[in-house]
């Protein structure tokens, strides 16, 4: 009888490890599967900093809500260049070599590292001011090929418009950019037609790196009525010190991007770039649903918006005239 028992119980055991097995397999097998049916999308940034991280945030959550998640139906590999050109060619080889289904490219050097690595990965640029100019794309209507994507394309003519208004007067303006830069380089030609036609006197203090970014600040003071500062990464990410050494010296700054103004430039008429990574990610979904980027027009942002920040004038003495605090989409101010 004790025989039997153990026969059975050797029987009922083994089945149960068979049983376990199979159903461990079986969850392998779907573990596996799902994985293997994730389009892989992945993002490259040029470089840490407010308005690109905006950008890709954006990106994310408009995906997201649109119903592209990461970990559910895409998975999102997000890499970061920190200002290296190495690592953006690096970054890139690694998207197409691992044949991801969708390359996001935030920034032009982003864009032209991807570009440059392959003709049929879909690649979808975002905050590419001059993309024909940078050699991304050839057209905007049709662009053909693998790629499209937003321009952060802005007026210095607005922007310095919106400077009259605040400050009138300026017969003296600076700047500081990376002429390396071909989005810096391309507002500085439309500041400097501005200038010109307002017999305005531009001074330009250039970078090549953001440790060189203090310096050429400092040899703007005592030189000029105000500084005007493009869309420019290497300098967007020492914003903070342009901001303090322009209120030291009691000199208004004016940029051409929201996340600037939050990081105390005094005043622009400029981009909302939550807007351009979402109109980014709705481009992105048009690819991942099966469209082709050559076919889906690249666009410029239309709307251009007021942000100021109230703390910057305060500690300027400046006031804001009262049309322009109605106008504004923002104000920074400390509560």
């Amino acid at each position: 009888m004790k025989k039997k028992l153990s026969k059975i119980m050797a029987v009922m055991v083994s089945l149960f490890l068979m049983l376990s097995l199979t159903a461990c397999s079986s969850s392998t097998t779907q573990t596996t599967s799902k994985a293997q049916t994730l389009k892989k999308v992945g993002i490259l940034q040029v470089v840490e900093h407010p308005s690109l991280n905006e950008i890709r945030e954006a990106i994310v959550k408009e995906l997201g809500d649109k119903g592209f998640k990461d970990g559910e139906n895409i998975t999102i590999d997000y890499q970061n260049a920190q200002g290296d050109q190495s690592n953006l060619k690096t970054m890139a080889q690694k998207f197409v070599n691992g044949k991801y289904d969708l390359i996001i490219a935030i920034a032009t050097p982003s864009a032209q590292a991807v570009v440059s690595e392959t003709k049929e990965i879909p690649i979808v640029f975002s905050a590419v001011l001059d993309p024909i100019g940078a050699g991304v794309i050839q057209n905007f209507e049709k662009p053909g090929g693998n790629v499209t994507g937003t321009s952060n394309a802005v007026s210095a003519e607005k922007v310095m418009e919106l400077a009259s208004q605040i400050t009138p007067g300026i017969k003296k303006i600076g700047t500081v950019y990376n002429p390396g830069e071909s989005n810096a380089a391309w507002v500085i030609n439309s500041l400097k037609e501005y200038t010109a036609k307002n017999n305005i006197n531009l001074v330009e203090a250039t970078v090549t790196n953001s440790s060189e970014v203090q310096q050429a600040a400092n040899s703007l003071v005592g030189k000029v009525d105000a500084i005007f500062i493009p869309n420019d990464n290497t300098v967007a990410t020492a914003m903070p010190v342009v901001s303090q050494i322009a209120i030291k010296a009691k000199l208004p700054v004016y940029v051409t991007a929201d996340s600037l103004v939050r990081d105390g430039g005094l005043a622009t008429n400029g981009i909302n770039y939550t807007t351009l990574g979402q109109e980014t990610a709705d481009m992105a979904v048009e690819v991942l649903n099966g469209k082709k980027p050559g076919d889906i027009s690249a666009k410029t942002m239309s709307k251009m918006n007021v942000y100021l920040n109230k703390d910057t004038a305060n500690a300027l003495g400046i006031t804001f005239p009262e049309e322009l605090l109605k106008q504004a989409v923002q104000v920074v101010e400390k509560k």
